[in-house]
């Protein structure tokens, strides 16, 4: 239990510094729009985007009938 607690605190951490390190802009162009969004918002948004389609597309998923 432990070991997980000390896991999940240094992932955390190595987050944190990974989003910290990326304060720039960045600028999506989109036929007539220009997306302008700050990479520090942007990681963590696609972080759990990626996490929800995961989760997602794993409830879906059927469970393969046994014999």
């Amino acid at each position: 239990m432990k070991k997980n607690i000390i896991l999940a605190a240094v992932l955390f951490v190595l987050l944190a510094v990974v989003f910290i390190q990326n304060p720039g802009e960045v600028t999506y162009k989109v036929y007539f729009w220009k997306i302008s969004v700050s990479q520090m918002i942007l990681l963590p948004l696609t972080l759990a985007a990626g996490i929800f389609i995961g989760f997602s597309l794993a409830k879906l998923r059927k469970p393969k009938p046994r014999s």
